[in-house]
Parts: C-alpha cells; sequence; structure tokens
C-alpha cells in the first residue's frame, strides 16, 4: 500500500514562510512528476507546481518567486518552501505523484495566512 505523508502546514502571519513535505511510503517506485495542488474553500483544486523527476519545474503564476518546488529521490520526497505568504495562500496543500502511470495523493494540509 502507497502512502503519501505530508507536513509542515500551520499558521503563519502575512510575509512569513513555511516549508512543507510530502515523503512517499511503500511500495513505490518510477516515480515521474511530483507535484504539489491547493484548495480553497469554495474553489476547486488548482495546480501549485510540479516537478519532473529530470528536476524541470513548473509553476502556477500566482506562485511564481515566492514558492520553490524540489525533491529528494532517494528520500521519495517532493518539497515545497514558500515564502511571501497572502491571505489569498490560505488552502488545504495537497501533494500528488505519478508512479508508472498511477497517480497517488496525500490527504491534505492545512495553510493558514493570516495575522
Amino acid at each position: 500500500q502507497v502512502q503519501l505523508v505530508e507536513s509542515g502546514g500551520g499558521l503563519v502571519q502575512p510575509g512569513g514562510s513555511l516549508r512543507l513535505s510530502c515523503a512517499a511510503r511503500g511500495w513505490i517506485f518510477s516515480i515521474n512528476n511530483m507535484g504539489w495542488y491547493r484548495q480553497a474553500p469554495g474553489k476547486e483544486r488548482e495546480l501549485v507546481a510540479v516537478i519532473t523527476n529530470g528536476g524541470s519545474t513548473n509553476y502556477a503564476d500566482f506562485v511564481k518567486g515566492r514558492f520553490t518546488i524540489s525533491r529528494d529521490n532517494a528520500k521519495k520526497t517532493v518539497y515545497l518552501q514558500m515564502n511571501s505568504l497572502k491571505p489569498e495562500d490560505t488552502a488545504v496543500y495537497y501533494c500528488n505523484l505519478d508512479a508508472r502511470g498511477i497517480g497517488y495523493w496525500g490527504q491534505g494540509t492545512q495553510v493558514t495566512v493570516s495575522s
């Protein structure tokens, strides 16, 4: 059984930073893309950032220059460094990965940006 274990969410003031982590546990190999999505109350889930197994990255326009995605293939872990956080970044953040054509999702971690 494959599990994606997320951590790092929480409450932060505007302008602050958080680092999310997502580790894949279980019998999983040949991970291709790894990414982060988010879903705010009343809104659809949206892509935040994605990184390929070769290290190429792609970001949503609303996080460019503020968020950085990275991965550690040996640890089967993807990270999201979030800087200059804004109240509109408040959402549940989900990690996602693709392995041999199968998509997996984390359970979600809450990020709240508020003073």
